[in-house]
């Protein structure tokens, strides 16, 4: 996403210049090259789907909004129920993870970083690609290493992380003593078959760089993740197999920030992470992981 203001343009609606900059802001487009109809949303949407259509893309209203939440962009419109399309004081968001996030607002920007849960979300819409398939990777898989800088556990679902210099690692549950592999997380699944779980891994030169509101930073621990890892590409590593000292693991998908992240650390945490908040793996067999060790896939 990019930094996207509220258009000046009076002549079009507040919410569908609201609208307009979401767009503009999760497709990284220049706002001047998204159209901003003289229309209230409900038209200007279907002037939005044409326009998305020619770049491969559509706009999916979703059915149940105020519950809906996944690990990525989605635009949400709050206001009261009954509010007419064109309402007053609707406002256009565009919400981020799971649970979801107010990451831009641009008619009103004390709302970032609000849950979703605590918003009167009353329309959601989804932008997305109209054929998977054009996102398959095709080109060879390079050979990746890194190391790991730091160790990380935490007993309870929304306790302290602590750092350790070492740690068991446990085929299908995740690191001994850590509340995953107790299955407590906060979002442990139910049902046994859904992975990704086990492990957490995020990037030291992220937290590194990582500038927050007010010159507040994100320490390797109050991150959240179990492995801090060195001179990795985390992103790279979904759905390739990989070794961390002796422990082989499978990056299942990437690990992005939610509103519950920025609930437990700081203001700023959930916009400054999306697509940056490491990877989700499972662990493929036991070993013990010790900081310093090496990374590197095996695949």
């Amino acid at each position: 996403m990019m930094e996207v203001e509220l258009p000046e343009d009076a002549t079009v609606p507040t919410l569908t210049r609201s609208f307009a900059a979401c767009v503009a802001s999760v497709t990284e487009t220049p706002i001047a090259e998204v159209p901003q109809p003289r229309a209230d949303l409900p038209g200007a949407i279907s002037h939005w789907r044409s326009w998305l259509a020619g770049r491969g893309a559509g706009l999916v209203t979703l059915g149940k909004p105020s519950s809906f939440s996944w690990p990525g962009y989605w635009l949400a419109i709050l206001g009261r129920p009954g509010l007419s399309a064109d309402a007053h004081d609707a406002t256009a968001v565009l919400m981020f993870g799971t649970p979801s996030g107010v990451v831009l607002s641009p008619q009103d920007p004390s709302l970032l970083g609000r849950a979703a849960t605590d918003l009167p979300v009353r329309e959601g819409y989804v932008l997305c690609g109209l054929d998977p398939a054009l996102i398959a990777p095709t080109s060879p898989l390079p050979q990746l290493s890194g190391t790991v800088a730091a160790i990380a556990l935490a007993e309870r679902a929304t306790g302290d992380m602590r750092t350790v210099d070492h740690a068991q690692a446990l085929a299908n549950r995740g690191l001994d003593g850590d509340r995953y592999a107790a299955k407590a997380g906060t979002f442990t699944p139910t049902d046994d078959t859904t992975r990704g779980y086990d492990l957490t891994l995020i990037e030291a030169e992220v937290l590194d760089s990582l500038t927050l509101p007010e010159a507040r930073t994100l320490g390797y621990a109050e991150a959240r993740r179990n492995v801090v890892t060195h001179g990795l590409d985390l992103n790279a590593l979904v759905g390739r197999r990989f070794r961390v000292g002796n422990v082989e693991c499978l990056g299942q998908r990437l690990c992005e920030p939610c509103s519950h992240l920025e609930r437990l650390t700081t203001k700023g945490t959930l916009r400054g992470l999306i697509h940056r908040g490491g990877l989700r793996a499972d662990v493929l067999s036991d070993g013990v992981i010790t900081t310093g060790d090496l990374i590197e896939t095996i695949d």
